[in-house]
């Protein structure tokens, strides 16, 4: 749906709210047009456009056109959108239409803040002491979607290929073969992709309260450190050069705190304090240790030693295995998530569930260019219409 309001030369959208459903629930549609009245005083209005996808965009455009043309183009020229869930075809060529609305409109940043509203049923004891915001990169990891299928010709050719020339040439990898009956799929994580989403996610920090001002990156890099341990590196990276002036990581403010508490500590004994098991480190990692206070020191002290660094974004990493029971055990100690595709995916859910459930988590998927706003739930075709299903995601997705 478009606002073709004068007052703004960019303006909303919604789809249907099922794969054949109800544009943008009514509920919903009514909440918004009675905030924007009470917000303006009747000055503003939202004048309502439906476009199409899924079943519904296949009656109209007809077999297989799932996401016409006219929706695309509707979404690049109006620049924001809110829409109900929809289902992935079976069949057609799409492997999920939600999948595709994001890349092909590069909404890299999927953000879903999770919070607690009193009265909301919840299965935990202290609900409101989560509140965070996860921004999930949307657009990269395995939701790319490039996979081969067991047995097939090229599933065939890239396992051989592996298995005879690219896995022995690593001596890293040893003697690992990937079995002959295995399907492939590939997961790309990029400099590109993954600073683009941490950048979104300081910059958010900036504008939250003292108190809530910082940025987690989630990754399972102690695997997978080409991928995951790639985007906690690079998000290190950006913190630390572009926002130089705001940020301070989580081992800078150790170096920094341990010289304030002993301001004649040695960098050795700086080192023994920050580095876990700096003992029984070999020479080479004991001085890379050292050296690692000493840089931290001569580069940011002026700027973030002597308790100025307690006023900084603070910039830290966690394990997405621990993250997931942290967020319930000490739910309080976190403010931003930064994740990628796959761990953003299950960690968003996660927090979801601990405030309420899906019914009550709002989405957003934001690109430099345009934004659709969402429910994060799936569909219920069979309850559309029936006033009984939770229209909370969708209304705080507005």
């Amino acid at each position: 749906m478009v606002n073709r309001s004068s007052l703004t030369t960019r303006s909303c959208l919604s789809f249907a709210a099922t794969a054949r459903g109800w544009t943008c629930g009514p509920a919903s549609q009514k909440v918004f047009d009675a905030a924007v009245k009470a917000a303006y005083g009747g000055k503003r209005q939202i004048t309502w456009f439906k476009i199409y996808a899924g079943d519904e965009a296949c009656d109209k455009y007809g077999q297989f056109q799932y996401l016409p043309q006219d929706t695309l183009n509707a979404i690049a020229e109006y620049g924001i959108a809110i829409k109900g869930p929809l289902t992935t075809p079976i069949g057609g060529g799409i492997r999920s239409l939600n999948v595709a609305l994001r890349q092909i409109n590069d909404l890299y940043a999927c953000v879903r803040p999770c919070r607690y509203y009193p009265g909301t049923p919840s299965p935990h004891k202290t609900p409101e002491k989560l509140d965070v915001i996860v921004y999930r990169e949307n657009t990269e990891d395995i939701y790319l979607g490039i996979e081969w299928c067991q047995g097939t010709e090229m599933a065939d050719k890239l396992i051989k290929l592996l298995n005879s020339e690219l896995i022995p040439a690593t001596p890293e990898h040893g003697k690992k073969q990937i079995r002959l009956d295995s399907g492939i799929g590939i997961k790309p994580i990029s400099k590109t992709g993954s600073q683009r989403l941490v950048r979104r996610a300081i910059q958010n920090a900036l504008r939250l309260p003292k108190s809530k001002q910082m940025v987690t990156l989630v990754h399972k890099g102690n695997i997978m450190k080409y991928t995951e341990g790639a985007f906690r590196d690079w998000g290190y990276e950006l913190a630390t050069t572009e926002f130089r002036a705001s940020c301070v990581t989580e081992r800078e403010s150790s170096i920094l705190g341990n010289k304030e508490d002993n301001p004649t500590i040695t960098l050795e004994e700086n080192a023994r304090k920050v580095e876990p098991g700096y003992d029984a480190l070999t020479p080479e990692k004991q001085a890379e240790a050292r050296s690692e206070v000493e840089s931290v020191l001569d580069q940011i002290w002026d700027t973030h030693g002597n308790g100025k660094w307690k006023d900084k974004i603070v910039v830290n990493d966690r394990i997405a295995d621990s993250i997931f029971q942290q967020i319930q055990t000490r739910p309080g100690e976190y403010s931003i998530l930064a994740t990628m595709n796959l761990n953003g995916d299950y960690l968003s859910d996660a927090g979801a569930a601990i405030v309420g459930g899906l019914g009550m988590g709002p989405g957003a998927n934001i690109g430099d260019e345009c934004a659709i706003f969402e429910a994060t739930h799936g569909t219920a075709p069979k309850h559309a219409g029936l006033d009984r299903v939770n229209p909370g995601s969708l209304i705080l997705s507005g």
